[in-house]
């Protein structure tokens, strides 16, 4: 199994029966978020080398789930310091005579301009520096569409915590480049939506941004 495989394994486990999660994949995710806080904020010695058996107890759960080698479950699931807190996801919802811009990635899935959140930038600024990678386009973040919990709306479940933030942007330019992330753009009205990398977004919440951009009021959603 290559590296990426191994990464999308981790990072994506399907839920083993339909409409419920691998308990055994969630009581690992808890594990290593408690011995995570546990390792950063505990002083005593012993505790510490507890909490980091715990840490090693938790990747050997993930990896016995998903038959990645524990060394690199390590790597990739508990190479993380500090308290534990959810990565920040940001998508950009741009629209052109009432149709929405979508780019496909290199697996030849469609979804919004978007990606991890950068340490140095808002989220609001991370959504025009995707748009712009991602799509070759200059947009102006206008509205906040909504905050969500990632598991609560997208499959498969992550390894991991992750907030979505969804902006409704003003198409200010540009136009697409070739860039190594994603091979094409397009703008889709909803009848004719692209198969979608629904992990990232999927048909609910492009649904869900079109009625930000044709309401005249809108309200931002939450989780």
């Amino acid at each position: 199994m290559t590296e990426l495989r191994q990464r999308l394994a981790l990072s994506g486990v399907w839920e083993e029966a339909a409409g419920m999660k691998d308990q055994i994949i969630e009581w690992a995710k808890e594990l290593q978020s408690l011995a995570q806080a546990g390792l950063f904020y505990g002083r005593d010695p012993f505790d510490q080398e507890r909490y980091g058996r715990i840490r090693e107890i938790s990747a050997e759960m993930l990896a016995d789930r998903t038959g990645i080698p524990v060394k690199t479950v390590q790597g990739l699931f508990c190479n993380d310091t500090g308290y534990q807190t959810p990565k920040v996801d940001t998508r950009a919802a741009v629209f052109q005579d009432g149709k929405i811009l979508l780019v496909q990635e290199r697996d030849g899935l469609w979804s919004m301009p978007g990606g991890w959140c950068e340490y140095n930038l808002s989220p609001a600024e991370n959504t025009v520096k995707e748009a712009r990678e991602e799509a070759g386009v200059h947009v102006a973040v206008k509205r906040l569409i909504s905050v969500q919990d990632r598991d609560k709306h997208n499959q498969p479940p992550y390894a991991y915590g992750v907030v979505k933030i969804f902006y409704l942007c003003e198409l200010l330019g540009g136009g697409f480049t070739p860039n190594l992330e994603t091979t094409k753009s397009g703008y889709f009205s909803l009848e004719e939506l692209p198969p979608l990398a629904e992990a990232k977004c999927n048909e609910e919440q492009v649904h869900m941004c079109f009625q930000s951009y044709q309401a005249e009021n809108w309200s931002a959603q939450f989780d």
